[in-house]
């Protein structure tokens, strides 16, 4: 981190600084109330040591905000006059109150009108604010006004440090309904103590380097029993040591993701997309195994037969539904805002999991079923350790999703950004936890065998049970009695039933 510190130390002196930048590439202002908005931007940033001297840039900064070439366009038909300003407002969010005053249609009047500026409790035009109880330097507000036929207004440039702990948020705002088509562009830059990283995110950074050195001790477990006993392997291994490489990839990739951004300040796209990707993939395959050992995949039946399409299918929607939903929620994103997906992008990643856990569930209801007829004991055990586990991820899963929506119910201007962070946190460790649950009933070993597929006749469940029932026996005559003794060696129910019982012995 030292390293880091001095290198911005160094871009900050050459004032070319590429930190946690948020860009305004022609951005157009909406109406609020009476007002007219851009969102600059919004980051939880931990408090930093104040800035004794009137020194540019600050010296030894370790927490700021800047405002850098931020640059405010007319078109030039709308420039025959003089404007209002336009301002940029920065606040912590405990001093939101101090932002607006009284009711305008529903809504805070944010801009002083005329009324209120015969009263004199604010300019006309302009933002109303009042200082901060706590600080009365906050909350910071910054102008700039078109003069007579200009069509560019530049705001000056500006850095504030940071020695309160909280979440900032950076809106531009003006009042002057005659500014048609303005548009903001340039950019500012975010910086915490510790890098670059918005605070709600910077957690994350650690979090994955856990998470990836955790994959790997499950690796190195996993391929050296896989190693040992690779001539005992079968199929349903092959795709558990798939899940397990995807999920060592996609933690790489995340701590990577985050490393570069708390260096550099810009998210790097590129490994944006590819860990969202791996983790897409990671979960859908996942998904896919579990369904598969459900039905009994390379353990009681040697393939999936007429659901092979089915299963596929479903597989492929989720991947594609959940690779839009996590590339729209992450790449690019710099701001600590709690999500910006939409609702219509939720929805179908969601059905698909209800779906997913429906289908698993009535898969392994039916396989118990047939083991315990079949008096496959061992085979039932593991089963049932399978399914105990599955039942307690789905009830500690629906407690989370309560207590999430919980949390951001009431979270709505994200006061607990510095616990935000725990919520994915949570999923990546219930997904690696049942992960290993499944690596330890189903590890490479000497005995592995016994639980795979036998094709001997004993674990043939492919058969459609309810044909079965169509078919009604024949009356036996009398002549056929007595031909019953020499058939007793070809004898389906004795054949099954010696196979289990040598099963059972050999087990």
């Amino acid at each position: 981190m030292c390293g880091v510190s001095v290198l911005a130390f160094l871009l900050l002196l050459s004032l070319c600084a590429e930190a946690s930048v948020h860009d305004y590439r022609g951005e157009k202002f909406a109406a609020k109330g009476n007002a007219f908005v851009v969102h600059g931007g919004s980051e939880g940033i931990y408090a930093s040591v104040p800035n004794l001297t009137d020194a540019y840039p600050p010296p030894n900064p370790e927490s700021f905000i800047r405002l850098d070439r931020i640059t405010f366009r007319r078109n030039k038909e709308f420039s025959n006059f003089s404007s209002w300003p336009i301002q940029a407002v920065l606040f912590e969010v405990e001093d939101r109150e101090t932002i607006g005053g009284s009711a305008y249609g529903g809504q805070r009047a944010v801009c002083c009108t005329g009324d209120l500026a015969k009263l004199g409790v604010c300019a006309e035009g302009q933002v109303i604010y009042r200082p901060s109880v706590e600080n009365p330097d906050w909350p910071q507000v910054f102008g700039v006004s078109f003069k007579i036929d200009d069509e560019v207004a530049v705001l000056p440039m500006k850095a504030i440090q940071i020695t309160k702990t909280g979440m900032y948020n950076l809106y531009f705002i003006h009042c002057d309904t005659r500014l048609k088509e303005l548009v903001v562009e340039g950019k500012t830059v975010w910086k915490n103590p510790s890098g670059y990283l918005p605070g709600r995110m910077a957690p994350m950074k650690i979090f994955y380097q856990f998470m990836s050195f955790a994959y790997v001790l499950l690796g190195i477990f996993w391929f050296s029993q896989y190693a040992r006993f690779w001539r005992e392997v079968f199929p349903l291994q092959n795709c558990i040591t798939l899940v397990i490489t995807l999920g060592m990839f996609e933690m790489a990739l995340w701590y990577f993701d985050y490393a570069e951004f708390s260096e550099t300040g810009i998210r790097p796209t590129g490994t944006t997309i590819w860990a969202v990707t791996f983790g897409t993939v990671k979960r859908t395959v996942a998904r896919l195994v579990i369904l598969m050992v459900s039905m009994g995949y390379g353990v009681v039946r040697p393939s999936l037969g007429g659901l092979t399409s089915k299963v596929v299918l479903l597989g492929g929607t989720f991947f594609v539904a959940s690779e839009v939903l996590e590339l729209v929620e992450n790449v690019g994103a710099v701001s600590d805002l709690s999500g910006k997906a939409k609702l219509f992008l939720v929805l179908p990643a969601a059905v698909l999991d209800v779906f997913f856990i429906l289908w698993i569930f009535t898969s392994l209801s039916a396989t118990l079923n047939k083991l315990q007829a079949r008096r496959m004991m061992i085979k039932l055990d593991i089963y049932r350790k399978f399914t105990n586990a599955l039942a307690a991820a789905v009830i500690v899963s629906v407690g989370w999703i309560c207590y999430e929506l919980y949390f951001k119910s009431n979270d709505v201007y994200n006061e607990q950004w510095r616990n935000a962070w725990i919520i994915p946190a949570f999923w990546q460790v219930l997904s690696y936890s049942l992960l290993c649950i499944i690596c330890i009933l189903w590890a490479p070993s000497q005995s592995a065998t016994r639980y795979a597929y036998r094709d001997d006749g004993s674990d043939e469940f492919d058969r459609d049970e309810t044909t079965l029932t169509l078919i009604k026996p024949s009356p036996i005559s009398s002549k056929d009695v007595r031909s019953v003794p020499d058939a007793r060696p070809v004898q389906s129910s004795n054949g099954n039933s010696n196979d289990d019982l040598e099963e059972d012995k050999r087990e």
